[in-house]
């Protein structure tokens, strides 16, 4: 791969010296991550793949159901008919299969090379993801096509296809370093193209495989409902509710050889169904644990009634007139994705837990005002500890029943999608609620229905449970949950949660990620999520094409957005996280120790052709236990000073300054797209507490709560929308910056050179599209007539500037100014124009022409 620095493409040349580490922490059950490399050049060595992956065997039998073993928690899959199936070398586990050896000489070479840079190309430099090189042991998978909504309100029927699995080979013209581990990745390719072709056999394709909602849970017909649950350490089960009294003789159900309970309850006389829409629901099992009663793993809707800790599984089938039904269709995937990230219960400016409804009517306007284009919402699948942020799930298919109703979510992405946004869920599969009583841990009295056994099922920093990814019904399961949230919600893609966590069996903990290619491929790989990963995002984008999917990965997998059909795992965005960490590290220094070509090379050091969401802050930042970069900045300066009919202070007026410079220039630099958490654009005085009372540790030490205060946990929009406050002036600078990325598209432009990283002047100028951004990090000294280097010819003008008084600065710039090009080569550039580049100001530039 290249990188570029200081406007020079360099070859990887170079290995990288004095990264910062994996920071790995925790707070209320969630923990911060930082991405801490992307190498330049990697030291190799000769790869070993991982025995302990998934075996390729499975039972065959008939279609409907192919359970994995329980008992022991391994990741095998059973096939008695192939045993020889359970081979750890490559070749003999492709003879088993009947698949063909890859033949090199097959792969397609008039892509660009890897000694391209994605950061200065002037051609295409992009692979295609149509483009497959196939051989003809896999065909399309046929799909049931889609009916949707078309933009002059008609309807019409699409298309949908699942690619086929392709030859794996692209990524190592792609990456030559990953041909030292051609055996490690070419096993785990073959893995995941046996595993389709088995899915093929027994399932009938990816499509039907996913569509496990229609088998399992509450399933209506004609003449009934039809309740389906797979439990195979349950000894006896019955379904018991509101509809029979609890009684738990009334509903017996019924075992069949693979573990799967069933009972089928006939219409009422009448014609009524069984079971009324919003009773109560659970299955009573006879398990090795004893008897337990259980929220039913598929159920649609989960309900906390008042003064009780336990939820209820409520049957959800409102009647047809009262469904909520889409009216408007769902935006195409934009071309760079400027993602404002939310959590709707503390989206009040007010103490409480905000609603679906009052979400879709008061917040998605402001963001549509602001110039996203996305918004992600976190905290959607149902979990029983609030303050978990969402990341402790225990009804994988259930929304949220603290925010409203399933109705009311659809209503919140309908709104969405007829303001043009598109809807991105924060989607767990990384990890499961440990709860016994809510959600699926022990779900059949067993330890290894779903999860791992032992410490592999059990992530003690998180007190979360592990899925075992090699078992075949988790992986309908997992498959399924992500179909659902797309084809019943109408879901424009996700952001995969702990993606590090699920690639690695060590989970990317206590682990430095230097950026070795050895630490990526090796027995410490989790070869059954790998495939996994790769299976999902063969569902996401094959049945619904413009559906996004980014990757939450802290260690810097290469090829981790490379098209699964090349050998890559598929993600369409890989989240850029060492570069908040870097901030951080920055707001910790005095302002002659921040080094701006550290600053650079931390944006820009990301992988060719793989695409980053870039953020100065998420809501990890926000948590209590860390700050924003708004406080790190300011401090309490902010509860005094940010009235504007008050005088300021050098900290309000430094971090107010500093806060806008540091977002442009991560936007700028950073990636293909942007990400910002609620309130943080306009630097939010106040972290986020969760409410919580007081706990008692087992060591019998007592952890003070906060009284269940809701007052931490809310955003104050309140304070950005005040024209009266020095937060409204932060809050316009970044819409500015979103709708100047929007009538400019830099942030996808493949024009990006870097032409200036001045230590002594503290300058940064670069190029990116048509725009030329010149940055002045300097505390104290300003510059009259700084030459810039630009590429294009004429006339220029301001189209941004961060010292403009109506973004809270001091005006030092004329706005009608004009800037002339002189035919004089400068910092590389062919061209160059004279500007004033006052202290602590980002300016950008653009042909007037």
């Amino acid at each position: 791969m290249v990188f570029t620095l200081s406007g020079t493409r360099l070859p990887s040349a170079a290995r990288p010296s004095g990264l910062p580490s994996l920071r790995s922490g925790s707070n209320g059950g969630r923990r911060s991550s930082s991405l801490s490399f992307l190498p330049r050049k990697i030291s190799v060595a000769c790869s070993s793949f991982d025995t302990d992956s998934a075996s390729t065997n499975v039972a065959a039998s008939e279609k409907v159901l192919i359970p994995g073993v329980a008992g022991d928690g391994s990741s095998s899959l059973v096939q008695p008919e192939r045993p020889e199936a359970s081979s750890d070398h490559i070749e003999g586990l492709q003879e088993v299969i009947g698949l063909p050896m890859e033949n090199e000489d097959d792969i397609k070479t008039d892509q660009p090379s890897a000694a391209s840079s994605a950061l200065n190309v002037d051609g295409e430099g992009k692979i295609d993801a149509d483009e497959t090189s196939t051989t003809t042991e896999s065909v399309t998978e046929e799909v049931k096509n889609e009916t949707i909504l078309s933009s002059d309100g008609g309807i019409h029927v699409k298309p949908r296809t699942i690619r086929p699995p392709g030859t794996g080979q692209r990524i190592y013209e792609i990456d030559p370093l990953l041909k030292a581990h051609k055996g490690h990745l070419d096993y785990r390719f073959n893995q995941y193209k046996n595993m389709r072709e088995l899915i093929d056999k027994h399932e009938g394709g990816l499509d039907a495989f996913s569509r496990g909602y229609e088998n399992f849970g509450f399933i209506r017909s004609a003449t009934g409902i039809t309740y389906r649950e797979w439990a195979p350490g349950a000894k006896w089960a019955a379904l018991i509710g509101d509809f029979n009294n609890w009684n738990p003789n009334a509903d017996v159900m019924t075992r069949n050889e693979f573990g799967v309970w069933e009972v089928f309850l006939p219409n009422n006389a009448d014609g009524s169904p069984p079971i009324p829409h919003g009773s109560r629901v659970k299955i009573r099992m006879d398990t090795p644990s004893g008897m337990k009663d259980s929220i039913p793993a598929w159920i649609k809707y989960s309900v906390q009634a008042a003064g009780e800790i336990p939820y209820n599984g409520i049957y959800y089938d409102p009647p047809e007139d009262e469904k909520y039904v889409f009216q408007h269709p769902q935006p195409k995937a934009p071309k760079s994705l400027r993602i404002y990230e939310s959590h709707v219960g503390m989206s009040s400016t007010e103490p409480k837990i905000n609603t679906y409804t009052n979400f879709r009517d008061d917040v998605l306007p402001r963001i549509k005002k602001l110039g996203y284009n996305a918004v992600q919402i976190m905290a959607i699948q149902e979990h029983s500890y609030y303050a978990s942020f969402g990341y402790h799930v225990t009804n994988f298919f259930a929304p949220s029943s603290r925010f409203g109703t399933p109705d009311d979510l659809k209503s919140l992405i309908d709104r969405a999608h007829e303001l043009g946004l598109v809807v991105l869920m924060d989607i767990v599969h990384s990890h499961a609620s440990n709860n016994t009583l809510d959600g699926l841990n022990q779900f059949d009295g067993t330890d290894t229905q779903y999860f791992h056994s032992g410490s592999r099922g059990y992530h003690w920093m998180w007190d979360s449970r592990l899925f075992n990814y090699g078992n075949w019904e988790v992986l309908r399961f997992l498959l399924s949950n992500a179909r659902w949230w797309l084809e019943e919600f109408k879901f424009d893609g996700f952001r995969f949660d702990g993606v590090t966590s699920m690639m690695y069996t060590h989970h990317g903990l206590q682990v430095e990620f230097t950026g070795n290619y050895n630490e990526y491929f090796g027995f410490a790989t989790d070869v059954d999520a790998m495939v996994y990963l790769m299976l999902v995002n063969d569902l996401i984008h094959g049945l619904y094409p413009e559906a996004i999917s980014i990757g939450e990965d802290v260690s810097g997998m290469p090829a981790f957005c490379i098209p699964v059909q090349h050998g890559g795992v598929g993600f369409n965005y890989r989240l850029h996280m060492a570069i908040a960490d870097k901030w951080i590290e920055f707001l910790k220094k005095k302002d002659e120790d921040w080094k701006v070509g550290e600053i650079v090379s931390t944006l820009t050091n990301r992988r060719w052709l793989e695409k980053c969401i870039a953020y100065a802050e998420s809501h990890d930042q926000a948590l209590v236990g860390d700050k924003t970069i708004a406080f790190w900045l300011m401090d309490k300066d902010m509860y005094d000073f940010m009235a504007l009919d008050r005088p300021s202070t050098p900290r309000i007026d430094r971090g107010i300054a500093l806060h806008k410079i540091i977002r442009l220039i991560t936007m700028g630099l950073g990636g293909e797209g942007y990400l910002n958490f609620m309130g943080n654009e306009f630097g939010h005085p106040e972290w986020i507490d969760f409410p919580r009372g007081d706990q008692l540790l087992p060591t019998g030490k007592r952890v003070l709560g906060n009284n269940n205060s809701f007052d931490k946990c809310r955003r104050r929009f309140d304070l950005g929308d005040a024209d009266y406050l020095r937060y409204n002036g932060m809050q316009e600078f970044d819409r500015a910056m979103q709708h100047l990325e929007e009538e400019y598209g830099f942030m996808t432009s493949e024009h990006q050179y870097i032409s200036r990283k001045d230590e002594g002047d503290r300058m940064v100028i670069f190029e990116r599209g048509n725009l030329v951004f010149v940055f002045n990090f300097h505390w104290t000294n300003s510059y009259f007539d700084y030459r810039v280097g630009c590429l294009k010819p004429g006339k220029y003008k301001m189209v941004l500037d961060s010292d403009d008084k109506q973004f809270g600065g001091f005006g030092r710039l004329d706005p009608t100014a004009e800037y002339f090009t002189a035919e004089e080569h400068y910092d590389g550039r062919p061209r160059s124009f004279l500007v004033y580049a006052p202290s602590r100001t980002a300016v950008v530039y653009a042909p007037a022409d």
